[in-house]
């Protein structure tokens, strides 16, 4: 197919001479019309008639025309995504992501990325760290958020993101006079964990026992959401990771400091030899930056 012949032969249609189409195309007149003449020749038909140096299409050439259009309808398309994909990458991205920082921290995030003006897709499945690594094994998420106890094998993998805990309380609970809140502290009144194979849990467990004080349990949940929406109820005192604490600033439930470090870890992690697209980099990227604003704000809120 003689494309550039019938780039031309468009122009020439468009603009009605020869002398407007070279100056639109940059070339010399001269070769606007060996390029017709090709395209005729190729044709087997005339496509111009040429009259006192003036070119006056034929019907067969404004037949062609109309399929012409056509296809150039779908190289501009072409045109246009190739612009959108150096820019953005690809239009679909697909994240899994513990609930800690899919329900509260990645829709702020996400809303800062103007993605109906970008036309990209962002698939987004709130589930558990395990299902979060089975989804990047099956190559089912292009990404993906979990806690550190997940066996990573078979997945490219790096420490997003490190937080400390903190302790919530209910709004007007008797500790909420202390800035500061001691395990001994906890220990008085009903205690609200995550499941006891949870790290996290395995972790808070170690930091009772080193102060020799038996905390009373009265719920176990796998998200830290759930402990801070019982929390907000009523039903308990808890400790949570700073990331889902900062989404309750405000929201009846009073944060304060712990005086044992218990240190929370996010992995991120991608199916193995599959690199990121621009805009997922981009995603990284503002994420990264919006973590540090949140917990220099929750650290700002503790005082």
């Amino acid at each position: 197919m003689l494309m550039r012949e019938i780039e031309v032969f468009r122009t020439v249609m468009q603009t009605g001479s020869a002398s407007k189409a070279a100056r639109l195309l940059n070339v010399s007149q001269p070769a606007i019309s060996q390029s017709l003449r090709k395209l005729e020749t190729y044709a087997g038909i005339p496509l111009f008639q040429r009259l006192r140096g003036k070119l006056m299409p034929t019907q067969e050439a404004a037949a062609l025309l109309t399929e012409v259009n056509r296809c150039f309808v779908g190289l501009d398309a072409i045109e246009h995504r190739l612009r959108s994909l150096r820019q953005f990458g690809v239009g679909r991205i697909r994240m899994a992501c513990l609930p800690g920082l899919g329900i509260g921290f990645l829709p702020r995030v996400l809303k800062q990325l103007n993605l109906p003006e970008r036309r990209i897709t962002i698939s987004l499945q709130i589930v558990g760290s395990r299902q979060v690594r089975e989804r990047l094994l099956a190559s089912e998420s292009d990404i993906g958020l979990m806690a550190d106890e997940v066996t990573l094998a078979g997945l490219e993998h790096s420490i997003f993101a490190r937080y400390e805990g903190v302790v919530a309380l209910p709004a007007g609970h008797p500790l909420a006079g202390k800035s500061v809140i001691h395990p001994k502290d906890l220990a008085r009144y009903p205690l609200i964990c995550l499941n006891p194979e949870d790290a996290a849990s395995q972790r808070l467990d170690a930091i009772f026992q080193s102060h020799g004080v038996r905390p009373d349990v009265v719920i176990e949940t796998p998200y830290t959401i759930s402990i801070c929406e019982m929390v907000r109820q009523g039903l308990g005192v808890g400790v949570v990771n700073a990331v889902t604490a900062y989404d309750y600033l405000g929201k009846d439930i009073v944060l304060r400091r712990f005086t044992e470090r218990l240190e929370y870890t996010c992995i991120l992690a991608m199916p193995s030899g599959q690199p990121l697209t621009s805009f997922a980099q981009q995603l990284l990227a503002a994420m990264r930056t919006s973590l540090e604003v949140d917990l220099a704000t929750l650290r700002s809120a503790l005082g």
